[in-house]
């Protein structure tokens, strides 16, 4: 099942596909983690419809009173907000692109450390799954991208109280989750089995053991 990258008003709860949102910044390692299993289902065929949502760590970090990154100078907006324009105009012009450059961008951070919000770098990642670098910096450019990580992050801490990444959200549930290590696709579904059960409030280890 191809992925159904944009943010929609809520994430369905369908009768056939499994239908999911995940929550995304480059930066973070546990998200990683946790897209390094919702890709490879995607790449076996599982029957999954997957909107990916941007969340900016940037604003989540910004001071009560301060205006929102979407508001400040680019040379303000921090590591993180960058590579979020980059990832949505890739996702919302060039969408059949939208998984391989989705993987390349985590591992240019995680695997390679690379210094992601270099508009360079961002570039190269680009090229590297066939994507036209000048056409996705021109569209980052233009704001529309911009305008979009901050419509869908607003209405993603509005109306399911997001606060972090990576979170999986079915229906109007959303849950924060942090694996310590590379997901696989049968992780993916046995936490989604997870949120699934609304008696489940909450699981958390008291120690972790590495």
């Amino acid at each position: 099942m191809s992925p159904d990258p944009g943010a929609g008003a809520s994430i369905p709860e369908a009768a056939g596909p499994r239908a999911f949102g995940v929550s995304f910044d480059y930066r973070c390692p546990f998200a990683r983690n946790l897209h390094v299993g919702v890709l490879a289902g995607l790449a076996e065929g599982r029957d999954w419809q997957v909107t990916f949502i941007p969340f900016s760590q940037d604003q989540s970090h910004v001071e009560e009173g301060e205006p929102p990154v979407w508001e400040q100078e680019p040379e303000a907006w921090g590591t993180g907000v960058l590579p979020l324009c980059w990832g949505l105009a890739v996702r919302d012009t060039a969408p059949d692109h939208f998984l391989a450059w989705h993987a390349a961008t985590f591992a240019a951070r995680h695997e390679q450390a690379r210094r992601i919000a270099d508009p360079e770098v961002l570039a190269e990642v680009a090229a590297t799954v066939g994507l036209d670098p000048a056409r996705i910096a021109a569209e980052v450019g233009g704001g529309a991208p911009l305008a979009t990580l901050a419509r869908e992050h607003t209405d993603a801490v509005r109306r399911l109280s997001m606060f972090g990444v990576p979170t999986l959200v079915v229906g109007e549930r959303a849950a924060f989750v942090r694996m310590m290590s590379p997901a696989s696709a049968a992780d993916i579904e046995r936490v989604l089995d997870l949120l699934a059960w609304t008696d489940l409030n909450e699981l958390k280890h008291t120690t972790v053991d590495r």
